[in-house]
């Protein structure tokens, strides 16, 4: 149970906004408790006024939960804080089903888990063996999978934003409902990076924000973020992402540089010249070697941006013309050497994606006009806007399961470590591949769209949680020191649990 100091409490609300169950909620100024809270905790932790004190008494009907570090007592109907476990007639029983194949088929049969550990339940405290230790022969070889819903402390998510739209500095700090997430790192092509989670964050005083936001993420639902003097984002997984209120739906197809390279053949046939905007690299066409390639020679313009090579200019982030400075086409243009250039001369002036574009022409006083475009031009335009990819929100979720979460696979975890590097055993998370890191530990990186669905939750602790599987031949699970008395056939999990194949029903 929990109590609240009314005389310290001042309904400020955090509690109701971080409680993982939505147990709490504000009425009259006052923070009301329903039957659903599991005493997990959270509220005390989050509380800036030290008005909440939870006490894990042991009520009639109610079942102590031990499988993290939160230890939710459970009453009658209602689930734990991590909403895997429902007590039941007073017993706690996962309310997932086993998944026990994997989404998709891979080429080995090693790489393929036999269950994944989705509704598989955990090996907390560690020193427990995996909930599922399962054996089958595959084309002749006898596989072993060990899976545990394990909760990670040391886990973050990885979020690439397909936008040539400017969001905030390298180094801004995300937030989520005012709380800090992650932050800005760097700009791929076409993308804008977050790094969000992470240890530090976790156990920071966001964890919980934090701990939900990956979640979330990873399990492909809509969250809504700000970025530190930058923009408002709403993402999700497989979604086009929503930038201040505006939908992004073309990711650009490259940088002005790039986009040169790719064109210029056409576009020699069409303009004298073409400036290709970009807030990172703007593409001079006639200085450019592309256009030299092509038998143009230089037309006396200098586009604007800081000249980085022939042909390349460094531009300035804004939320003009290809989210560069430039509100106006005339602005692309520094400057003309009529001793090169000459009257007549056209010049397109558009960007990577092709969402806007002009044609100027130089008059005789050697100054520019915008004129309309020519059919030619305009059909470069659209051919340029084919070319380009739809915008896209994706994630990486990362891991470390090199600490405890190895206990319940053998007693010699530096054995299972050694052999997940050398690939004798493979390493899943809800059936998809993962990549390993080098260097020491086992970290890794999963692609969330190819897990198993909604395959994360959290705990309170605050920690992610994620599925694992670990699979190799029977003979690698006796050289690494597997618990071999706990190995169950395949066919016996299937007659034996609740399952369901292939993913998760809706």
């Amino acid at each position: 149970m929990i109590v609240i100091d009314r005389e310290a409490c001042r309904a400020c609300g955090i509690c109701v906004q971080e409680c993982p169950l939505r147990a709490l909620t504000l009425e009259d100024k006052k923070v009301v408790v329903s039957q659903a809270c599991s005493s997990c905790g959270g509220c005390s932790k989050v509380c800036p006024h030290e008005a909440v004190t939870v006490f894990k008494e042991i009520e009639p009907g109610v079942v102590q939960c031990f499988s993290c570090p939160v230890q939710c007592l459970v009453r009658e109907g209602f689930s734990g804080a991590c909403q895997r476990y429902v007590n039941e007639g007073g017993y706690l029983k996962r309310n997932r089903p086993l998944v026990v194949s994997p989404l998709d088929d891979y080429t080995r049969p090693q790489y393929r888990p036999l269950i994944t550990g989705v509704g598989a339940g955990t090996s907390y405290p560690d020193s427990k063996t995996a909930p599922h230790i399962v054996s089958r022969e595959v084309d002749g070889v006898e596989l072993v999978t060990v899976v545990t819903e394990a909760p990670l402390s040391y886990s973050g998510i990885k979020v690439k934003i397909d936008t040539n739209f400017f969001i905030g500095e390298e180094g801004a700090r995300v937030r989520r409902n005012g709380k800090m997430v992650g932050r800005v790192t760097t700009e791929e092509y076409g993308s804008k990076m977050l790094a969000l989670g992470g240890v530090n964050l976790l156990s920071g005083k966001t964890g919980f924000t934090v701990a939900r936001t990956i979640a979330d993420l990873a399990n492909k639902e809509k969250v809504e973020l700000t970025v530190e003097k930058g923009s408002r984002l709403e993402i999700q997984v497989g979604e086009k992402p929503v930038i201040d209120g505006k939908q992004d739906t073309r990711m650009r197809i490259g940088c002005g540089s790039a986009t040169i390279g790719l064109f210029a053949r056409q576009l020699k046939e069409i303009v004298d010249d073409a400036i290709i905007l970009d807030h990172h690299i703007i593409g001079l066409l006639s200085e450019h070697p592309a256009g030299s390639f092509v038998g143009m020679k230089y037309s006396g313009i200098t586009p604007v941006g800081r000249k980085s090579t022939v042909g390349r200019y460094f531009g300035e982030a804004g939320s003009g013309w290809g989210d560069t400075a430039v509100k106006n086409p005339l602005e692309a243009v520094a400057k003309i050497d009529m001793s090169i250039a000459r009257p007549g001369m056209r010049i397109l002036v558009t960007e990577t994606t092709g969402r806007k574009a002009a044609l100027l022409e130089i008059t005789p006083s050697g100054s520019l006009r915008e004129i309309p475009l020519t059919p030619e031009v305009t059909a470069f335009i659209h051919t340029l806007a084919e070319n380009c990819e739809e915008s896209r929100v994706s994630a990486v979720y990362t891991g470390g399961s090199g600490g405890s979460a190895r206990a319940g696979v053998t007693d010699y975890p530096l054995r299972l470590t050694k052999s997940v590097h050398r690939g004798d055993v493979t390493l899943t998370v809800g059936g998809a591949p993962v990549f390993i890191l080098p260097g020491g530990g086992i970290n890794f990186l999963v692609d969330v769209e190819k897990v198993v669905p909604r395959s994360f939750t959290w705990v309170p602790t605050p920690a992610t949680v994620a599925p694992l599987e670990y699979t190799m031949t029977l003979e690698t699970y006796k050289a690494i020191g597997g618990r071999l008395e706990y190995v169950t056939p395949f066919e016996e999990v299937l007659k034996r649990y609740k399952c369901y194949r292939g993913g998760v029903p809706d």
